[in-house]
C-alpha cells in the first residue's frame, strides 16, 4: 500500500510540474509580432500625408500600401475605419536628396535619397506601448542616373525598410 501511495504522489507531482511548465512556455511567432490576440483584434491605419519640403506624390500611396500589406501579412489584426484596439497615424516629413561623394570635377558622384516618416502609434489597451517617433531610411544612387529613372524603385525599397522599423517598434514590440 505504501508503494502505491508513493507512485500516486510521484504521478501527482509530475502532473503538477508539467502543468506549471505548460504555463511558462514562451510564445514564439515566425513574423516577429508579439500580439496577444485574445486582447488585440483590430487596427486602424490612417493616411500618411506628405509634409516634406520636396514632394513626390506617389510616395504616399507606396508607403501606405506597403504598411497595410505588411500588417496584413504578419498579423491577424482586422483593419477598421473606426475605433480600434491599436491605431497608427502619421505623416511623411522628409524627402531629401543630398550629395554623398564628390568627383574630381567637384560634382557629386553619388546622391542619397532619405525618407523620414513620423508615426503616432496608440495602443488603446495598454497606454505604455504607445509611441510617437520618427523613422528614416535611405538609399544611395549614382549621380549619373536621373532621379526620375530610379525614384520609384528607391521609394519602394526605402518604404519597405521604414515599414519594417515601424512594425518592430510597435506591433512587433521589440
Amino acid at each position: 500500500m505504501n508503494l502505491l501511495r508513493k507512485h500516486i504522489v510521484r504521478i501527482a507531482v509530475c502532473a503538477c510540474a508539467l502543468a506549471a511548465l505548460g504555463a511558462c512556455i514562451p510564445k514564439y511567432t515566425l513574423n516577429g509580432a508579439a500580439i496577444d490576440y485574445t486582447v488585440y483584434h483590430t487596427i486602424r491605419v490612417s493616411n500618411f500625408p506628405i509634409r516634406a519640403a520636396l514632394v513626390y506624390p506617389p510616395l504616399q500611396t507606396t508607403f501606405e500600401n506597403e504598411l497595410l500589406d505588411h500588417i496584413t501579412r504578419n498579423t491577424r489584426l482586422k483593419t477598421v475605419d473606426g475605433a480600434a484596439d491599436v491605431e497608427m497615424e502619421g505623416e511623411i516629413t522628409g524627402y531629401n536628396l543630398t550629395p554623398q561623394a564628390v568627383g574630381e570635377d567637384a560634382y557629386a558622384t553619388r546622391t542619397r535619397l532619405t525618407i523620414t516618416v513620423r508615426v503616432k502609434y496608440t495602443d488603446n489597451r495598454l497606454d505604455s506601448n504607445s509611441l510617437d517617433q520618427s523613422f528614416s531610411a535611405y538609399r544611395d544612387f549614382d549621380s549619373n542616373e536621373l532621379l526620375t529613372d530610379v525614384q520609384d524603385e528607391l521609394c519602394t525599397q526605402i518604404s519597405k525598410e521604414i515599414v519594417e522599423l515601424i512594425f518592430n517598434a510597435t506591433i512587433g514590440n521589440w
